[in-house]
């Protein structure tokens, strides 16, 4: 039987699945005997194992198969056997080998390491190339390997040869009965693109029994489009009830009740002590703004005068730390007032609207809310996140903005409002003046608005109007940070006469630094950002000089304000806190950190724990032994926000 196959049109391809699945199960059985010790041992087990893994295998395959399946399908039997024909078959045949057998070795490094099939941290290694590729040239023979790689695709390709596989894939015509395997073979990866999950395999409670049952490439490609890292898989984890009762404990600051006795309630009443005003909020979000920008914190360019004349008319915070190293985890820290979460930040996670968020307060008190977004807030999936959260758009996208069961509106901005745009979107100054056009709406309907924009200028290829400032557009990354703080004075200069002005809360904050990247696991210094509230009714100019989160920014303007209202955020009100609970959340997508004055903490994945002293003046980390204590409240922090949100409690009540 297995002859009479090979002597079909259908030879190669039925030769390549057979290959791989056998050369899979191989990895598998290595993989199996490689983590004996760690496995709950039994037959039923190991079958289930086996045949889960063959299984995922099939979907592989078939993802590899289907363009050649259907070329298979489409070709007229006069051309079987010609040039073009040829060419087509040895392509596919010797691409997909080669790279299925790179992502077999790549696997076997990836065990070494994390005893897991490819997951986000795979992905995240696409991200950081440099590095990568750096580490893999240290630490293996590339040449060597380069050599056995190609070794072996070349004796795949030369056992089929011999098989005379090639050949009656060249010389059989394409039988009608034919058609029925390579419409079956079609239908497959159809079958496991919108039916089957990757988590469908894990069937044990032995985290490595549910990995071999996995495929590398399979789980790859789910990690990617999942966007996540299982906290408690990779991460130190404690007895979660600990957990919840010490973070409630934390999370209250002066005057603040907690609204529930439930044990995975962590909401608290938040008591005012003094009188509620409601101006208008404007949020400017600076794209990639250090807080070294800036000629307070000792930049001698001249580069951000109106911000840093700003500082001196506002509430200022001397010590704030953004939670992460991108905009979506800006975004998510300033929103849903939560610490970093590993992986991709929940902007970008399919379980991401619906959330308890700030705009929620802002609804409650009767306020509109809009994001403005320069380019289209597609990207980043930004549209989703805030449409499905309660903000109506304002950005330059024109394509998909989310689900139908949300409400929010979009408006997209028009050729004719626009002077300047490049590959991020339009400049500042005319994202602002349609800020000030949505503005002049509400006013004039008596609707008290709450308007988030994220800026864009200051990004790569750092492009910007001509004749504005004194640095030519496009030549670095000084002149985009002086642009960003000249739209910004135009801005403000624009506003001042007009009727809704007084009443108007001007609050800037930077999402992330321009960079991260150093000798340390985390650079904390990498993650200083400048922020302030300008033109507080009844407040006079305040330097804060507590060590501050991102995620504490609006819970502290709220106390400004003067509100009560019902809090489920990490973030507080650093006017209500002492000395000794100063504390900041940094992150990458694999590190989680928490400074407490000089202290860091850092959780790794493979649970890897490192503890360090932060010497600020020289931005440098010394290594130190292990704080218990902060031991457990690092982990209290960030496996309660993993749990809260896959558990759905971040997400409000109907």
């Amino acid at each position: 039987m297995f002859k009479n196959i090979l002597k079909t049109r259908l030879s190669v391809v039925i030769s390549f699945v057979l290959q791989f699945l056998f050369i899979s199960s191989i990895v598998r059985l290595i993989f199996y005997i490689w983590s004996f010790s760690s496995l709950d041992f039994s037959i039923v087990g190991f079958l289930r194992m086996i045949f889960t893994g063959l299984f995922f295998d099939v979907g592989v395959i078939s993802f590899f198969s289907f363009f050649y399946i259907l070329y298979l399908l489409l070709l007229p039997n006069k051309w079987i056997g010609n040039i073009f024909d040829k060419i087509i078959t040895y392509a596919f045949y010797i691409i997909t080998t080669l790279i299925l057998t790179f992502s077999f070795f790549a696997e076997f490094t990836f065990w070494e390491e994390f005893q897991n099939r490819f997951n986000f941290i795979a992905v995240d290694y696409l991200i950081y190339t440099y590095e990568v590729v750096q580490n893999i040239n240290q630490s293996y023979p590339i040449p060597l390997l380069l050599l056995i790689i190609f070794s072996l695709v070349f004796l795949q390709y030369y056992m089929l040869r011999k098989l005379k596989v090639f050949k009656n894939t060249f010389t059989s015509k394409r039988m009608r009965k034919q058609r029925i395997f390579l419409f079956l073979g079609l239908l497959i990866p159809v079958f496991f693109g919108f039916v089957i999950k990757n988590n469908n395999a894990e069937w044990s409670k032995n985290r490595y029994e549910n990995e071999i049952s996995k495929a590398g490439i399979y789980s790859f490609f789910a990690a990617f489009r999942n966007n996540e890292l299982s906290y408690t898989d990779f991460y130190k984890t404690q007895d979660l009830d600990y957990s919840l009762k010490s973070l409630k404990e934390k999370l209250k600051t002066k005057n603040d009740t907690l609204s529930s006795k439930e044990k995975y309630n962590i909401s608290r009443t938040i008591k005012s002590y003094k009188a509620a005003i409601t101006p208008n909020i404007i949020f400017i979000c600076l794209e990639s703004f250090n807080a070294d920008f800036l000629e307070h914190f000792g930049n001698k360019k001249n580069i951000t005068p109106n911000l840093d004349a700003l500082l001196k008319q506002s509430v200022f915070f001397e010590n704030i730390y953004a939670t992460g190293t991108r905009t979506v985890r800006g975004m998510e820290a300033i929103i849903l007032s939560v610490p970093p979460s590993p992986g991709r930040s929940i902007v970008k996670r399919v379980k991401n609207t619906n959330l308890i968020n700030i705009g929620n307060v802002f609804k409650r008190k009767g306020y509109s809310r809009t994001f403005f977004y320069g380019g289209d807030g597609y990207f980043d999936n930004m549209n989703n996140f805030f449409g499905g959260n309660g903000f109506d758009i304002v950005d330059r996208g024109r394509g998909y903005l989310f689900g139908d069961s949300f409400t929010a509106k979009r408006t997209n901005i028009e050729d004719a409002d626009i002077q300047f745009e490049n590959a991020w979107g339009i400049c500042d100054e005319d994202i602002y003046k349609q800020v000030i056009k949505e503005a002049d709406k509400s006013f004039a309907n008596d609707i008290p608005f709450f308007n988030f924009i994220m800026t864009t200028s200051n990004h790569r290829p750092y492009t910007y109007p001509d004749n504005k400032i004194d640095i030519p557009s496009g030549t670095g990354r000084d002149g985009a940070v002086k642009y960003t703080d000249f739209a910004i004075g135009e801005f403000l200069n624009k506003i001042k006469d007009k009727p809704w002005f007084n009443n108007t809360v001007i609050a800037i904050m930077a999402d992330h630094c321009a960079s991260s990247a150093g000798k340390w696991e985390l650079n904390v210094g990498k993650y200083h950002i400048p922020a302030l509230i300008y033109n507080l009714p009844n407040t006079s100019k305040i330097k804060l000089k507590k060590q501050t989160s991102q995620i504490d920014f609006f819970p502290t303007l709220f106390g400004y304000l003067g509100w009560n209202y019902n809090s489920d955020f990490y973030g507080k009100d650093i006017n209500r806190i002492n000395e000794n609970e100063q504390r900041v959340f940094i992150g990458n997508y694999r590190k989680l950190g928490l400074l407490k004055n000089n202290k860091l903490i850092v959780l790794g994945d493979q649970k890897k724990v490192s503890s360090y002293i932060y010497e600020k003046m020289t931005n440098t980390l010394k290594p130190v032994k292990e704080d218990a204590n902060l031991l457990k409240e690092i982990i209290t922090y960030y496996q309660t926000n993993d749990y809260r949100y896959k558990e759905g409690l971040m997400e409000l009540k109907k």
